[in-house]
């Protein structure tokens, strides 16, 4: 007797539910599946979202009004500076990793990883990581005084960073931790990119992969140029507070520059490196909800490769006040200018993509429209910063901030909830509750623009990033006070999309293999699917071939 696929999948779930629990802690802890690393990367990235959401909240009481004393100067120092690496290094990275692990080989129609070992390796070293950079609470200031969190800003300016205004280890277990992360991140996008240039299936060649494959080869080729810079500075930074090296000590011959260069070579690019995922889940979800193929393939393949090498020449626009010169400022604003060309182009095909279609405005979709919006925004206050005479008026300021939290959570973290919702019940065979989902939606885009929206208006007033406290009067105090409500709401919404995803998993509706009446490979294997992916390897024949399958009479093979 045979048995499909789907009974083999549903013997070995339940076989996996029979087996002792330590059996299971063991296999997941010893795993190479490329779905189980992937999802252990999304687990623990959201983890980290909690924390770094508290530092978040605890910020904005503190500057819920003037002259408060809820922390005290040290602990704010630490709390933005834990909270932007958290947000950066240990959610933002692995939760983009962790998606695209579990989806690149689905998608290609591979069985795993090109290197499931090394897969497994990038992940257990990106998390020692994480929580090496937590345990300086511990042992920051040694092993035998009390903690220390890193307080350095997550950008570690020297001399910030020097023995002299860094005594004790705090700033050693942020280099550390930045440092194993960066070696975690190359071994996963080194894995990423062979698995895509190398294990496609039949027919599949490089202009029939989906668009989400594409933007994670060129989001791990960033990864390969960008990351590196910053690995090598940890390197020299350890050695500037060890060995006497003066790498970035200005009073013995070294420069504090260096150091802004090595980091913002890294810092501008990352930026690319969380955003380029986030344009991938759109380019699958706007269509399948849109019931229109992507309009612009072609285009929107060049858009993202040339957003690729434009995003290694901009990290200077971080710089204007460093005294680069006319002509450095000069390229960097071209430079900063050119990269919203392609940049457009991408929002241009996703409303082309929308116009005209029956749309279906179920949670994914309906956290896309809330993507295509902010990032627009984003954009266009991107292009203000990019003017250097303006940007010199704002850099450190408010409005700074609330443009790349526009970008980070208007665009990146928005992009993501509609990717959790879409691919959801492929992951565990059930669907999120709708009504939740709602929720969820509309408490955090209202908490959102009150925070965000309002935040740029402090910033055009005046208001540093990164201060303590401030006096009254200046115009601030109600604008500060909005800020911190809005980040409750937040909270409320983010506490709201766990609560689902944790009630769904046990009692969401059944999903079965194809639930949106999508087109491409992961949606033909059950949900969730075997340990093999696919019991015979498919064959395609075109961009979506899950359409060819349902459609025979009208295949998109016949268009492309």
């Amino acid at each position: 007797m045979t048995t499909t696929p789907v009974l083999e999948a549903v013997d070995e779930t339940l076989e996996t539910q029979s087996r002792p629990p330590l059996n299971v802690i063991y296999e997941w802890l010893t795993t190479v599946d490329h779905k189980k690393i992937g999802l252990m990367y999304i687990v623990y990235a959201l983890i980290f979202l909690v924390i770094a959401g508290f530092e978040a909240i605890l910020m904005r009481i503190q500057l819920a009004i003037p002259n408060n004393h809820f922390v005290s100067p040290q602990v704010f120092n630490q709390l933005f500076t834990m909270h932007g690496t958290t947000m950066v290094f240990f959610m933002g990275m692995p939760i983009l990793f962790g998606m695209g692990n579990y989806l690149v080989p689905l998608m290609i129609g591979a069985r795993d990883m090109a290197f499931p070992r090394l897969n497994a390796f990038s992940f257990w070293i990106s998390a020692f990581a994480g929580l090496l950079l937590y345990f300086s609470y511990i042992g920051g200031s040694g092993l035998y005084a009390a903690g220390s969190a890193p307080d350095v800003g997550w950008f570690a300016y020297a001399p910030l960073t020097s023995k002299v205004f860094s005594p004790g280890h705090s700033t050693d277990y942020w280099t550390l931790a930045v440092f194993l992360s960066g070696v975690g991140s190359i071994g996963t996008a080194l894995n990423i990119v062979t698995t895509i240039l190398c294990m496609r299936c039949k027919g599949m060649k490089m202009s029939r992969m989906p668009l989400l494959p594409w933007l994670y080869l060129v989001m791990s080729g960033i990864v390969f140029v960008a990351v590196s810079p910053l690995t090598a500075a940890q390197i020299m930074l350890t050695l500037d507070r060890y060995l006497g090296a003066h790498f970035f000590d200005t009073q013995a011959g070294g420069s504090a520059i260096l150091w802004m260069h090595f980091f913002w070579i890294f810092g501008h690019p990352e930026v690319y490196v969380l955003v380029l995922p986030a344009f991938a889940f759109a380019n699958e979800i706007i269509p399948v909800f849109s019931r229109k193929a992507m309009f612009g393939y072609p285009a929107m393949v060049a858009a993202s490769v040339s957003i690729g090498f434009i995003s290694l020449s901009v990290w200077a626009h971080h710089m204007f006040t460093a005294g680069l010169g006319p002509a450095g400022n000069t390229f960097f604003v071209f430079a900063t200018m050119v990269i919203s060309v392609p940049t457009g182009i991408k929002i241009f095909n996703w409303l082309a993509t929308i116009w005209g279609g029956k749309i279906i405005f179920a949670i994914p979709m309906m956290f896309m429209i809330g993507f295509l919006f902010q990032f627009l925004i984003a954009g266009l206050t991107g292009i203000m910063l990019a003017a250097a005479p303006f940007n010199w008026q704002l850099s450190a300021s408010y409005f700074v901030v609330a443009h790349f939290h526009y970008v980070l959570v208007g665009a990146i973290v928005f992009s993501l909830f509609g990717a959790f919702y879409f691919w959801y019940p492929k992951v565990t065979g059930r669907m999120m509750s709708e009504t939740l989902g709602k929720w969820h939606f509309w408490l955090f885009l209202i908490g959102f623009h009150l925070t965000f929206d309002f935040m740029h208006v402090p910033g055009i007033l005046g208001m540093p990033r990164r201060i303590y406290t401030y006096e009254a009067g200046r115009g601030w105090d109600t604008l500060n006070l909005i800020v911190g409500i809005g980040a409750i709401f937040q909270a409320a919404g983010t506490i709201v999309l766990v609560y689902n995803m944790i009630h769904s998993y046990f009692k969401g509706k059944e999903a079965g293999h194809d639930p949106w009446d999508a087109w491409t490979l992961e949606w033909s294997v059950p949900s969730p699917p075997p340990s093999y992916n696919f019991a015979i390897e498919p064959t395609v024949n075109s961009r979506r071939p899950l359409w060819d399958l349902k459609h025979p009479e009208d295949p998109d093979s016949d268009y492309e």
